[in-house]
């Protein structure tokens, strides 16, 4: 079932843990409350307190919220299980609609370009990689999300991209060999925001495109989380 939630109505919560980061944001009509911290691999245990402390803050409890967005992957198997986990469950109470916004392009929004390298580290000497173009106020996909070696990243025409997300600090040689003279510039500190997504999250509310809770699912781009004996 598709849900509509009108565009006045923008309580929103997103959760993000699809790195070592756990961002979360709450939405009070045009005012943001986020939040972002290393949270190791202690997610499960750290996410939903600090969202009541968010929820606190924006003076707003769950029955004021209208929709709920999560980061939907790629990236960490146990982090997408638990902020996908951690959104059914809030929104089952509710019937709330659910929205997964890719990790890449939440880096995308949040970076403050209008062509941009979305690069997060996938470890196994992997990135999860994609790009994206803007027009109009929309971001078009020119390579949707996948699972690369850094050498083998698929090229983008033009100048002036800007690279963001993990992949560019470990794997900056091959990246920046990969792209040479077509990046402006590389942000590899950006996580993937909560705020970031909540913006591109309204939209997807307000056309009507939140799903029932029970059919949220994690985008994996990787079929094996741990290399082979022979392969290490």
């Amino acid at each position: 079932m598709r849900h509509r939630v009108p565009a006045s109505a923008v309580n929103l919560v997103a959760l993000e843990t699809s790195t070592e980061y756990c961002s979360l944001a709450v939405s009070r009509g045009a005012e943001v409350f986020e939040r972002s911290f290393h949270a190791g691999q202690r997610h499960s245990e750290l996410a939903l307190p600090a969202l009541r402390e968010l929820l606190q803050q924006a003076a707003l409890d769950m029955q004021a919220i209208d929709g709920i967005a999560y980061g939907a992957g790629p990236g960490s198997f146990t982090g997408l299980r638990i902020a996908c986990g951690i959104a059914q469950g809030l929104a089952l109470v509710r019937n709330l609609p659910v929205a997964g916004i890719g990790t890449l392009l939440a880096l995308a929004e949040d970076c403050g370009a209008d062509k941009v390298i979305a690069c997060l580290d996938a470890r196994m000497g992997e990135v999860y990689h994609a790009a994206y173009r803007k027009s109009g106020g929309e971001w078009i996909e020119m390579h949707a999300p996948a699972l690369y070696q850094p050498h083998g990243v698929p090229q983008v025409e033009g100048r002036d991209w800007v690279g963001c997300g993990s992949g560019f600090r470990v794997h900056a040689t091959a990246l920046a060999q990969c792209y040479a003279g077509k990046i402006s510039r590389t942000d590899a500190g950006a996580i993937p925001n909560a705020a970031a997504m909540l913006r591109l999250a309204q939209a997807v509310f307000a056309a009507g495109q939140g799903v029932d809770a029970a059919a949220a699912a994690p985008l994996y781009v990787r079929d094996k989380v741990a290399l082979k004996t022979s392969e290490r």
